[in-house]
């Protein structure tokens, strides 16, 4: 943990976990180079100075002169071996938050007037200021005279440049964008029946078209599994590293990217377990660097980008490069973006459903003696809910049994082929070899079996489930913790549910989906509403595209089972009406039909939920 004063100078670095028989040394970089992420020459380094050892941590205090700092904006906190540069080696690698970045970046320092709106500036301050602080290289002055809004647009077009970037920026790789995998028009996932409707040369199939990513055509490399992914909607993951790619492998599901403000905190256990410093992908540890939600685009890229399965980055010297890194500004509108999308903030259970079904499972879910699925779940989102992990909310990693579970249907397809093909067990978190995985727990594979909690909320329009998109339907999902491979692992003292029970958790789960749908479709709709007459149609018209795929997964995840269909019927009326207006060109109509379809949505979710 590295703490920087912005007031006094005063750097602080705290390390645990370091070999005790060297020393290291702690830099601050300004990436300058563009070319990568990673430390250059041609960057801006600041040797800062020695950790100390002390009480089984290595530990450093100094005091940095402003001077060095001069127009220095700091991207990276980076430990390295006593002797070397960054650029040569790297123990530990760090970098600020995106509102970190935010609040001391000379170009949108907006944020420094909400933060700091409380400390006196001018000619009578006394005691420490900002504005007179002699370490005011880093901080721009707040712009206290500026109204709120100002902040919003400079997040507003943050927010658009990062979405941008996700949906049309390939990174000179093979054609692939982060909405190859997480489209918009599907939940932000991809599953075998939305795949299916891609044209041939989808950059999702690049294995099939590229000879250089073709597993038979380049030697035994493994870049995707056509046939998996196709029929399963997994992807190759090297979470694990990229020196056998022939045999060291994963193949996981996409998991959406709704919600992720609410589920990316850990609280990690003491050293020497290592954890990130967010919770990313299926296990927890799916981030380069500091494991933070900044740094997954890199890993992304890195993974899902290239050329060829050599995997070179751009940079000085190289000639042939398979694709190149996000740049700083283009890492912060990444996450940004991504920060955006969904629910903000958790559900307060318990909600007052208006379905007796749904009501029942509620009541489940949140019984810790019968559900038990909210210790784990908390409020139906992706954290402990407080009686787990010291009583602390995070999003913690466990070992559930998933993959344990026999006759998992991608295990089955490839078990059937003649011969039987390779398929390694996941060991989820971590790297270190065991042999305890998999159905019969004798199976080699990479990691301590753990995986991370995902959020519930948006579940059940975003099949299939678990890391290797093992069950299909919600109610199997449910049904799961019934299971064998569940309750062998001891986890919450075990869970059996009847038939009936799993219908009923399933149904809560499914009602609160279509609650989050039209809570999005309808911000969409009041986005569109305010975008009509300011900016091109074009804008208004993708917002409401939006609004009518949240409406749809609504309308389907209640139809499925035949819940609420009186809500359905107004969720219908709320579609072709958002259809109309998508079609139409007359702004004034279209305003009409949307604040009818707003009306229409209303009626909906008041028959699925008591008003208070």
């Amino acid at each position: 943990q590295a703490t920087l004063d912005l007031i006094d100078g005063s750097l602080t670095v705290n390390v645990s976990g370091l070999p005790d028989e060297d020393t290291y040394e702690v830099w601050l970089i300004d990436n300058r180079g563009g070319q990568s992420v990673a430390p250059e020459a041609t960057d801006t380094m600041v040797h800062v100075g020695t950790l100390a050892r002390q009480k089984g941590n290595a530990t450093l205090q100094e005091q940095l002169e402003q001077e060095a700092f001069i127009g220095f904006e700091l991207d990276l906190v980076v430990v390295t071996p006593t002797g070397k540069p960054p650029s040569a080696a790297r123990i530990l690698v760090g970098s600020p938050s995106l509102f970190q970045r935010l609040y001391y970046n000379e170009e949108r320092g907006l944020l420094a007037k909400v933060a700091d709106a409380d400390v006196s500036v001018g000619p009578e301050a006394s005691g420490k200021s900002l504005w007179s602080s002699p370490f005011r290289a880093l901080v721009p002055a707040p712009a206290y005279a500026q109204e709120t809004e100002s902040l919003n647009a400079t997040l507003g077009s943050l927010v658009a440049r990062g979405e941008d970037l996700f949906f049309n920026e390939t990174f000179k790789g093979n054609g692939r964008t982060c909405g190859t995998c997480h489209p918009a028009e599907n939940n932000l996932t991809i599953d075998p029946v939305f795949i299916a409707t891609l044209p041939p040369k989808d950059p999702l199939f690049v294995a099939e078209f590229i000879p250089a990513l073709n597993f038979e055509k380049n030697g035994g490399k493994r870049f995707e599994d056509p046939e998996l992914m196709r029929n399963f909607g997994l992807i190759v993951e090297n979470q694990d590293g990229f020196d056998d790619l022939a045999n060291k492998f994963n193949m996981r599901g996409v998991p959406h990217t709704l919600a992720l403000p609410t589920s990316l905190t850990i609280n990690p256990p003491p050293a020497p377990d290592a954890f990130p410093q967010q919770a990313t992908g299926w296990s927890g540890d799916g981030a380069p660097g500091s494991g933070s939600l900044r740094d997954f685009a890199t890993g992304a890229v890195t993974q899902h980008f290239p050329l060829t399965t050599n995997r070179v980055p751009a940079g000085p010297g190289v000639r042939n490069p398979d694709f190149r890194l996000p740049r700083p500004r283009e890492l912060d509108a990444l996450e940004a973006f991504q920060l955006s999308l969904g629910r903000q903030e958790e559900l307060a259970l318990p909600l007052p459903l208006n379905n007796a079904v749904a009501l029942r499972g509620q009541e489940i879910f949140l019984d810790n003696n019968v559900g038990k699925c909210n210790r784990c779940h908390g409020n139906a989102g992706a954290n402990t809910a407080g009686s787990l992990a010291d009583g602390a909310p995070n999003n913690a990693n466990f070992d559930t049994g998933v993959e344990r579970l026999p006759d998992q249907p991608a295990r089955v397809f490839k078990a059937a082929k003649r011969p039987p093909e390779f398929f390694p067990c996941d060991g989820g978190f971590g790297t270190e070899q065991t042999k305890e995985c998999g159905f019969g727990s004798n199976n080699p594979a990479f990691g301590n079996n753990q995986f991370n909690t995902p959020t519930l909320v948006e579940a059940a329009d975003t099949p299939p489930f678990f890391h290797n998109n093992a069950i299909n339907t919600i109610e199997g999902a449910v049904a799961f913790y019934n299971s064998q491979a569940f309750n062998d692992t001891g986890r919450v003292g075990g869970i059996s549910l009847e038939p009936t029970q799993v219908e009923a958790v399933a149904a809560f789960l499914r009602v609160i989906n279509g609650l989050e749908n039209i809570r999005s479709s309808i911000a969409l709709d009041d986005r569109a509403l305010r975008s009509i007459r300011t900016t091109p149609k074009a804008n208004a018209k993708n917002l409401l595209i939006q609004s009518r795929e949240e409406v749809k997964d609504a309308i389907d995840v209640l139809k499925e089972v035949g819940l609420h269909l009186d809500a359905v019927r107004h969720l219908n009326k709320a579609k072709h009406l958002v259809n109309k207006a998508i079609n139409n060109s007359d702004p004034y109509v279209q305003m009409e039909l949307i604040r009818e379809a707003i009306r229409e949505q209303n009626l909906a979710r008041r028959m699925m939920v008591a008003r208070g």
